[in-house]
């Protein structure tokens, strides 16, 4: 499956540099405590997310304090790929208790695109329809379920914003976390903005951001994530310890406003360069082969255990020439790498990567396979933890790989300093995605990607002729990074 390319094909002076990845596994997260005059009528929340696990429910932003009851407010993307908004408005509202207030008909489980979401909210406005809308993508959602709120009103945690956090990740009460991208954050108090504030559509019709000139209001924030670190020493809230976040942080507010958010289970992976003005790849759980599950912003896979399965990433390529890393946790008879056609995949559960012509897959034993055909002795063999690098050329139609830098000899060997032998040659104007995966009956393998921002720890920092990626080793001349303003030029 191909995906549609945020933000890659024009350049409109606005580029946004960096996301917070979060991750269930990992427990990450931010919150800010603090400010009891936060409006809780009128008020504007934007972020744009890239969804990272589908058919759960994950806490987008949230607010919930500690103790029992129902007092929350909650932005989620659902286990149905719907969006909500859930939360208990001041008392006097008519329905009252915790309900949810708005829940779009239209459902998001496109994980290799990035979307821009409005929570707009203006309790004074006199027209019932207007006191609370969601837009995505610039466009205002029709809502399945949509529970005005009364005029005037506003949500409990506003009036109680000393023990209400402004989570984004984490719920705390649930101790549940999210698994998502997250960018140029704005939390607008008594301000009340159209998508238009933050996003206009380019001349291909893709909505894109643009610089918000706006008030954020007296105890609203901004968060860029152009900061970096946790921050040091602790702030313990509601038994949850935080590192206390500053303007030196991934959680400073750029607002300047000084609110700046405390963080949780943050490491240096967290911190990417993966954005809406440059979408990198990841692997494609909606191609998730045979109970292949992934963590980490999609960039660690463990497949199936006993099955022969392997993943795809979320872009193809059919020009150009690009360059990615891997790391195989589990190698030892069982893993493989390689290149396979997405407009032909073999769904069959009995076949794997390299049964079929226009797929190459690479073996831990330096062999290969293609059209249910193995030659051996093709590269060296690899071992756990160690780096392969991928080479897919997508102008010549071949493919080569590397261990720790050198590059296969075609004779056994991993002794070239530049790639010089390649498998191939699969059929022009295919689109062509790299995959990885383990052998049947093999048991699951682990692996840690680098599309251009590392999964695993990089010794050095190489990035591609364009600037992009953060590499382990030096990315091969004409070679670049998978990611959308890459493929603008060159896919």
């Amino acid at each position: 499956m191909v995906f549609p390319i945020v933000g890659g094909t024009q350049d409109t002076g606005y580029n946004i540099e960096n996301s917070y990845m979060i991750d269930s596994a990992g427990a990450n997260g931010l919150a800010r405590f603090g400010n009891n005059s936060r409006n809780g009528n009128t008020f504007t929340i934007s972020f744009w997310v890239k969804i990272t696990k589908l058919g759960t429910n994950i806490p987008l932003v949230n607010s919930k304090v500690e103790d029992s009851g129902v007092n929350s407010f909650t932005i989620n993307h659902n286990s149905d790929n719907k969006l909500s908004v859930i939360g208990q408005p001041a008392s006097g509202t008519g329905a009252g208790g915790n309900r949810t207030v708005a829940l779009t008909s239209a459902v998001y489980r496109d994980v290799g695109a990035w979307y821009h979401i409005v929570y707009r909210q203006d309790t004074t406005d006199g027209t019932a329809g207007n006191r609370h809308r969601i837009y995505v993508n610039g466009v205002q959602q029709t809502l399945g379920t949509n529970d005005a709120l009364d005029q005037n009103v506003a949500f409990n945690y506003f009036y109680n914003a000393s023990s209400y956090p402004y989570a984004i990740g984490n719920d705390e009460r649930d101790n549940a976390y999210g698994d998502f991208y997250m960018a140029e954050h704005h939390y607008c108090d008594g301000v009340s903005n159209a998508a238009s504030a933050f996003g206009e559509t380019n001349d291909n019709g893709v909505w894109i951001p643009k610089k918000y000139t706006g008030s954020h209001g007296s105890y609203g924030h901004y968060l860029k994530f152009d900061q970096s670190g946790a921050g040091s020493g602790t702030t313990a809230v509601g038994g949850h310890d935080y590192t206390t976040g500053s303007s030196s942080t991934i959680g400073a507010d750029s607002s300047g406003n000084d609110n700046h958010f405390h963080v949780q289970g943050y490491g240096a992976k967290n911190h990417t360069t993966d954005t809406p003005t440059n979408n990198f790849a990841t692997w494609n759980p909606l191609d998730a082969r045979q109970g292949a599950t992934f963590a980490e912003g999609m960039l660690k896979v463990t497949t199936g255990s006993s099955q022969r399965s392997y993943v795809t990433s979320t872009m193809a390529v059919r020009t150009g020439k690009w360059y990615m890393e891997i790391k195989s946790k589990t190698a030892a008879g069982s893993s493989y790498v390689g290149i396979c056609n997405l407009e032909n995949l073999n769904t069959n559960t009995a076949n794997t990567l390299g049964d079929q012509v226009n797929e190459w897959r690479v073996n831990d034993d330096g062999s290969y396979e293609t059209n249910n055909s193995t030659t051996n002795s093709w590269s060296g063999s690899w071992d756990n933890n160690d780096i392969l690098g991928l080479a897919l050329d997508a102008d010549n139609n071949r493919f080569t790989l590397s261990k720790g830098g050198q590059w296969s000899n075609g004779s056994g060997s991993f002794n070239q300093a530049n790639p010089t032998s390649y498998l191939g040659t699969y059929t022009a104007g295919n689109f062509m995605s790299v995959a990885c995966g383990d052998g049947a009956g093999a048991g699951s393998v682990v692996y840690e990607c680098n599309f251009g921002n590392p999964m695993f720890d990089i010794s050095s920092g190489n990035a591609d002729a364009n600037g992009y990626g953060n590499f382990e080793y030096a990315v091969p001349s004409g070679y670049y990074a998978f990611c959308s303003k890459n493929l603008g030029e060159f896919g």
